[in-house]
């Protein structure tokens, strides 16, 4: 199952080299996390309950706690579909999960705007505080 994006990324192409990586972390012993940092694009790749979730991103992106969102994404999936995957069955039976894992991603991308946020007003000593309560309080 993948949910593309960037539609400039081959799938074929990044499965290839997603295997080739599984197959040199088997015969290294077993792989949790790769972060591969590029000119363009950082890549990480998280593995967790025998599945793997590929994160490629602009070198420019913030990626706070990334790993966390992708062992909660792993961890989600996994329990949705235990039975599924224990019966290999045709992956077109995961295309819901597209939806979640979008979802998940815009949560994600909500908390980079707050910390973006909180970066530019930075600590204004008490004045921060007060800030954070009254935020609280109109929500």
């Amino acid at each position: 199952m993948d949910l593309i994006i960037d539609s400039e990324i081959n799938p074929v192409l990044l499965s290839s080299f997603i295997g080739a990586l599984s197959l040199f972390g088997k015969n290294l012993g077993k792989i949790k996390e790769i972060n591969i940092t590029g000119i363009d694009v950082n890549m990480i790749i998280v593995y967790k309950n025998d599945l793997i979730l590929i994160i490629i991103v602009d070198t420019d992106f913030l990626t706070h706690n990334i790993r966390t969102e992708a062992e909660k994404a792993l961890d989600m999936f996994y329990s949705s579909y235990l039975a599924e995957i224990n019966n290999g069955v045709e992956v077109s039976v995961f295309n819901g999960f597209k939806k979640i894992l979008y979802m998940q991603i815009q949560d994600y991308l909500e908390i980079l705007k707050e910390k973006e946020r909180e970066k530019e007003v930075g600590d204004l000593g008490f004045l921060t505080e007060a800030v954070e309560k009254m935020k609280h309080e109109i929500q």
